[in-house]
């Protein structure tokens, strides 16, 4: 595995980490992007790429803006587009053919790439909200105090280590993004997810451009959790995207 920092095309320093493919090396290059508040050192985002690399892939994993390493501010996905393209301009050095899979707000950064790139070869979605929404319950309420009120980005910053953007423009949801994208798009999505609904998922499946799937994966929760269930289901969806 290979560390360096790449510059955006907005200018945020992101931190990256390049895992060369194995010697059974595939023909494409799988960019991961991670949910909100993980990075590329958290366990679970680290299993599922060294489940991708023992596949056979190069793979490329990064912290998002205003997480870890990196710079910048967290837009949750709506700029975090830019962070993507850099990772994949990357992999397109690795391999002919790039995947994209994003979790949570890192699919919601994937899709906004796909939908206005034409060059990736697949788009796998995990746990990927399909407007902007949130659930009527305590994950709900915290989840808007804490990235829409001065008090909550202050505590994502303090505890955390995240840092939010405050009056940003989110742009168009998930399900229509996925409009736009033609290339195969896997909806992955865990049945005992406690944020967002698999109705999320047929929405966004229901909307694709391209030839999409819809992958409920029973045991997974939200985002890469628990990672014994969630790796296996992303190289299943990568696979698929591939060969349609």
């Amino acid at each position: 595995m290979i560390s360096s920092e790449v510059r955006t095309v907005d200018g945020i320093a992101l931190s990256v980490r390049t895992s060369a493919p194995s010697s059974d090396a595939r023909d494409a290059a799988v960019v991961v992007a991670h949910g909100f508040g993980a990075s590329k050192d958290e366990p679970r985002v680290d299993g599922v790429v060294r489940a991708l690399h023992d596949a056979g892939f190069a793979v490329v994993s990064y912290d998002a803006r205003g997480h870890a390493w990196s710079g910048g501010a967290s837009t949750l996905g709506a700029h975090e587009r830019h962070d993507v393209a850099a990772a994949a301009d990357i992999a397109r050095d690795l391999a002919p053919r790039v995947v994209l899979v994003g979790a949570s707000m890192g699919a919601i950064a994937v899709l906004g790439h796909a939908a206005r790139n034409d060059d990736v070869a697949g788009v796998v979605t995990v746990s990927c909200p399909g407007a902007w929404t949130l659930p009527r319950n305590a994950r709900g309420v915290l989840a808007a105090a804490m990235t829409q009120t001065r008090l909550g980005r202050s505590l994502a910053r303090r505890r955390m280590a995240v840092r939010i953007a405050s009056g940003f423009d989110r742009g168009d949801p998930p399900y229509v993004l996925v409009e736009t994208v033609q290339a195969p798009v896997a909806v992955v999505h865990g049945d005992c997810d406690p944020f967002i609904g698999a109705d999320a998922a047929q929405r966004i499946a229901e909307h694709a451009g391209g030839p999409a799937r819809l992958m409920v994966v029973p045991g997974l929760a939200h985002a890469f959790d628990p990672v014994g269930v969630a790796a296996p289901g992303v190289v299943d969806a990568v696979e698929w995207v591939l060969n349609p």
